[in-house]
């Protein structure tokens, strides 16, 4: 994990961010930190209690469209590639393989694919190619 994150002012300063308590926005910046190199955070709870924020707290990055929550009780920040540019030779691939194919960059931007049967509840472009690819087979 690098030792070095950055955050970007069309994030953190947008109306948006602002809009929350302190307390979450400190917990954005934890996170922000504690991120592997493809912003996926391994232990939000741990994060949660040492820094005294509150579940809320969380529940509010969540609802806001900071934080993307798996099922696996890890998160990713949704914005990572807007607030980190990492090069290629300092980059190691997150070890959360199985959530990261759920995701999709739009805008530099995580979206999360939600299918359910074949169809998708969400826009996901990784689905809408795969049917394209299998219509020309």
């Amino acid at each position: 994990m690098a030792s070095r994150r950055m955050f970007s002012k069309d994030v953190v300063c947008s109306d948006r961010f602002l809009d929350m308590p302190a307390s979450a926005q400190a917990l954005y910046f934890q996170y922000g930190l504690e991120a592997d190199d493809d912003g996926f955070v391994s232990a939000p709870k741990k994060i949660l209690r040492l820094t005294n924020a509150s579940d809320d707290d969380l529940k509010i990055l969540v609802a806001k469209g900071f934080l993307i929550p798996f099922d696996s009780g890890v998160v990713v920040i949704r914005d990572w590639k807007i607030n980190n540019y990492l090069r290629r030779d300092r980059y190691t691939p997150t070890r959360f393989k199985e959530e990261f194919e759920q995701l999709d960059t739009i805008d530099d931007r995580y979206s999360k694919c939600i299918l359910e049967g074949f169809a998708p509840l969400l826009f996901c472009p990784k689905f809408v190619q795969n049917c394209i690819n299998d219509n020309k087979q």
